[in-house]
């Protein structure tokens, strides 16, 4: 992981200079070597190399998983020697350990180097590519014999497994693969269920899982990021019509080392991989102009990169999506062991903190009935979900990452921080984090993505027609390897759907498609799906694009009618209530002049007030 610590060597507007000192947490004192001047400049602003390549590389979305696990095994290799300063002799130690020449680990560091992405390592397309060396028959004999016969508690050898693979090639008459060939694809099986299955659960839990109640990992910033999703505590408000539309769901990034939150995403959908993504792009991000866009005045100095995230076994972390890009940005996705909570205990903790902040809010629903009592969250409820979003922000830099915590033995989370940049008597300075580089290509390796063919009018993505000239060259184009119409990778964000995002195959760069017909409106995903679903629910209609933008328009209408309905019934209400009160008046007032005129010593009824309430000219006319 990089950081920027003093004496390091970095580049600052392309020039190469020295860091002499660190000012605080988001400034550095730097010397440039070509005039020796003294400058003082933003930690943000600082590279680790001259030239960082500005188109990022997105190929890992188009590999198949063999090839994509054959990269990883290379950056493995070379990733020792990416740490520190590293000799011709540790160069040629890791040629031998590998089995590969030394000109071939030069080679995987030069293109790692260049770009510092894992899917640079991957190998180029081959020209037979595509066809396979053994057919599908050995590969199903292979595939199932490593299932029924090796991964037993019996554990066999692999060449008692390659004798029993022989025999039954054999019997059906397929060629025999060769030995090699099996011990690569042994090698190959996943260490943890090669030992769970061969050995058991519990030799598995004793020996290759951390000790329950100690976590692992988490001493210094961005090391490990833990990530969970919860209800806020309180119901929020539309922006329009300023009405109750439920609780949202926040899901934070908190750094194991410091404490701090490190990034947060608010969405009123459940917890999917979409709010994942965005969390882990919200932490990677430097936060300098994300503040200053709501004008708070505060240091949120934690970004770049982190080592490892930690999360539950929730199934919004086991998607494809999530997992190719971890592993793409070089980032550890570790799950927590099932029926293990104290493996959580940071991220779980900061829920409780902040849900108790929540319940001081207008429109808090409280942590339970009991606790809510008679209080009403909807008619309380004020805040719309921006405006949350604000109060969480001001919230962390303010209040959370400058309070006491007991996690840090009493030190605040970015005094933590402060201490872990700048070293102690009792450790070394790791420095500040270094920012990501191109932080919108980060962002949209975790978004969610689809294939789909390119036609005359376009990509078809979720019922809409997206167009943009730079398609035209992919239009009805065919797949060379199954003679079928070519599938291309579209990804998309969800908040705002007008324009999907297209991987080119050509630069491996993400190019932005708006609509076919720029007069739709942007909508969200979310409308999108309630438009399907009302279209889905009249037998006669079928998905069309012109009936689902129709929809979401009759959806945004009926909504605004209902609010105008309940309004003028609020107000008919309240013309009936007064006209009552005035008829009530007048009789009360005319009983009483009646009364005085017939017989002065006649008494009033007790139940009959003349002062009750004084009577004002044109009191029943309505104001318009």
């Amino acid at each position: 992981m990089k950081t920027i610590r003093p004496g390091q060597l970095v580049y600052w507007r392309d020039s190469a200079s020295i860091v002499i000192e660190l000012k605080g947490l988001i400034e550095a004192v730097i010397r440039r070597i070509e005039d020796s001047s003294i400058e003082v400049v933003r930690c943000a602003d600082l590279k680790s190399s001259p030239e960082v390549e500005t188109v990022r590389n997105s190929s890992h979305l188009i590999q198949d998983r063999a090839a994509w696990d054959e990269t990883l095994e290379r950056f493995a290799i070379i990733k020792p020697l990416l740490q520190g300063r590293r000799s011709v002799e540790d160069v040629k130690n890791a040629a031998e350990r590998s089995g590969k020449s030394v000109p071939t680990i030069y080679r995987w560091l030069k293109r790692f180097e260049k770009t510092n992405l894992v899917s640079s390592l991957s190998k180029s397309a081959r020209f037979d590519k595509g066809q396979g060396r053994l057919t599908k028959e050995v590969q199903g004999v292979i595939d199932e014999q490593i299932e029924t016969y090796y991964l037993k508690k019996e554990r066999r050898k692999v060449t008692q497994l390659y004798t029993r693979i022989r025999e039954v090639c054999k019997s059906r008459g397929l060629p025999e693969p060769h030995l090699n060939t099996i011990y690569a694809r042994v090698s190959n099986i996943e260490v943890g269920l090669k030992v769970k299955r061969r050995y058991g659960s519990k030799f598995y839990r004793d020996n290759m899982l951390p000790t329950v109640g100690e976590f692992p990992g988490g001493e210094y910033p961005n090391a490990v990021v833990q990530i969970d999703h919860t209800p806020v505590d309180v119901i929020i408000v539309d922006e329009q019509h300023r009405l109750p539309i439920g609780r949202p769901y926040l899901t934070i990034a908190i750094d194991v080392a410091t404490k701090m939150v490190t990034g947060f995403c608010l969405t009123l959908e459940p917890p999917s991989a979409l709010s994942a993504g965005l969390c882990i792009a919200h932490a990677v991000q430097e936060k300098s102009n994300w503040l200053a866009k709501r004008d708070i005045l505060a240091e949120w100095p934690i970004h770049g990169k982190m080592a490892k995230i930690h999360v539950d076994n929730a199934k919004e972390f086991r998607g494809t999506m999530l997992q190719r890009a971890c592993a793409l940005h070089d980032i550890v996705l570790e799950y927590r062991p099932r029926h293990q909570p104290n493996y959580g205990p940071h991220v779980e903790r900061a829920f409780r903190t902040f849900m108790t902040e929540c319940h001081t809010l207008e429109g808090t629903t409280f942590s339970n009935v009991k606790a809510k009592a008679d209080y009403n969250s909807e008619q309380k409820a004020c805040l719309t979900l921006d405006e949350l979003e604000l109060w969480f922000t001001t919230f962390f830099v303010y209040s959370y990452h400058n309070a006491k915590h007991s996690g840090n033995g009493g030190i605040p989370p970015i005094k933590k921080f402060a201490q872990l940049v700048y070293g102690s008597d009792t450790q070394l300075a790791v420095g500040l984090p270094a920012r990501v580089e191109d932080e919108e290509t980060f962002r949209l390796d975790f978004t969610p993505y689809l294939e789909r063919t390119i036609q005359q009018t376009g990509a078809l993505v979720n019922y809409i027609h997206y167009y943009s000239p730079v398609l035209r060259k992919w239009i009805k184009a065919i797949d060379q390897n199954t003679n079928k119409a070519k599938k291309f990778i579209f990804a998309y964000d969800p908040r705002d759907i007008s324009v999907v995002y297209f991987l080119d195959p050509d630069t491996k760069t993400y190019v932005p498609i708006p609509y076919l017909n720029s007069a739709r409106p942007a909508i969200s995903y979310w409308e999108l799906k309630a438009a399907l679903k009302r279209i889905k629910n009249d037998p006669n209609n079928e998905p069309d694009e012109d009936k689902i933008f129709h929809g979401v328009t009759l959806m945004r209408k009926i909504e605004e009618n209902a609010i105008e309905s309940t309004r003028l019934a609020k107000a008919q209400r309240t013309r009936e209530k007064r006209s009552l009160r005035n008829a009530q008046r007048r009789r009360q007032s005319l009983g009483v002049h009646q009364i005085s005129k017939v017989d002065s010593h006649v008494e009033v009824p007790e139940d009959l007030d003349p002062f009750d309430e004084v009577i004002t000219p044109f009191d029943d006319i309505e104001l318009g």
